[in-house]
């Protein structure tokens, strides 16, 4: 049987943080037909928020250590602020969406990141998505908008990575639906070089990938979202994109896919 299509796609925080950019990607999110999922980050927010409370930000190779003044603010900006602004930007569009965490309804289940080298804190690691009580919103014609906050049943939250989380959650649904996955940023893919915005590498598989890496083509936070690019491909979701916000209108707009 024909598995329903289904789209998840990842805002990150250059367009979340422009207004006009993020209101022309929603309108645009709520005219794609079908069963769809939205996932949002926010951690420029989350930084600013941070510097006006005078709470000290520390970030180690772009990745935040979560103190629990830090986690706090994280769930007040995802959870709250920037959650909810998503949200009530698709109502505007007839789009009528459900803001959510992990918490609720135990949708997200994660771990506490051990500490090897480096203690981040409360950042918590995905262990399980319950895909049954999504696709029950999708099927009351609800879009699910999940922000990266993430819990671990026993009363504790997380920062959770929201690249992770949209792939574990494309991930969870791939079992009955036909998913594709899209990671939408302010750039056009990922690029040859930094320095040339129209130098897009429109197609990466898995021995491209290690190419790029060693070649150090790619570095820093690209590294670990493509590794959730691939983890997804690797769970059986149909396709993958990292492209920016034209391409939820135009798929035909230049851009990267991921393959194995």
């Amino acid at each position: 049987m024909k598995k329903e299509k289904l789209l998840v796609a990842k805002i990150g925080g250059n367009i979340i943080e422009d207004e006009k950019a993020l209101s022309s990607f929603l309108e645009d999110f709520s005219k794609v037909e079908g069963a769809k999922i939205l996932i949002h980050g926010g951690g420029k927010s989350a930084t600013k928020l941070a510097n006006q409370l005078g709470v000290k930000t520390e970030m180690i190779d772009g990745r935040r250590i979560t103190s629990s003044d830090n986690l706090d603010i994280v769930v007040m900006t995802y959870a709250g602020l920037l959650n909810k602004k998503i949200v009530a930007g698709l109502q505007k569009y007839n789009s009528n969406a459900l803001g959510l965490t992990g918490a609720d309804a135990n949708v997200i289940q994660a771990k506490k990141r051990s500490v090897q080298f480096i203690d981040y804190g409360y950042v918590g690691d995905v262990v399980k998505v319950d895909p049954t009580i999504i696709t029950s919103f999708l099927g009351q014609g609800i879009v699910p908008v999940f922000c990266a906050v993430t819990h671990d049943s026993k009363g504790q939250l997380f920062n959770t990575n929201a690249d992770t989380i949209a792939s574990e959650i494309a991930s969870a649904m791939s079992t009955n639906f036909d998913v594709s996955l899209f990671y939408c940023f302010e750039l056009k893919g990922v690029l040859e070089n930094i320095e040339d915005k129209n130098s897009v590498i429109e197609h990466i598989d898995l021995n491209k990938y290690s190419q790029l890496r060693d070649d150090e083509v790619i570095a820093d936070g690209m590294l670990p979202k493509l590794q959730n690019c691939f983890d997804a491909l690797q769970k059986n979701v149909s396709k993958v994109h990292i492209a920016n916000a034209d391409f939820i209108k135009n798929n035909n707009t230049k851009h990267t896919t991921l393959s194995l």
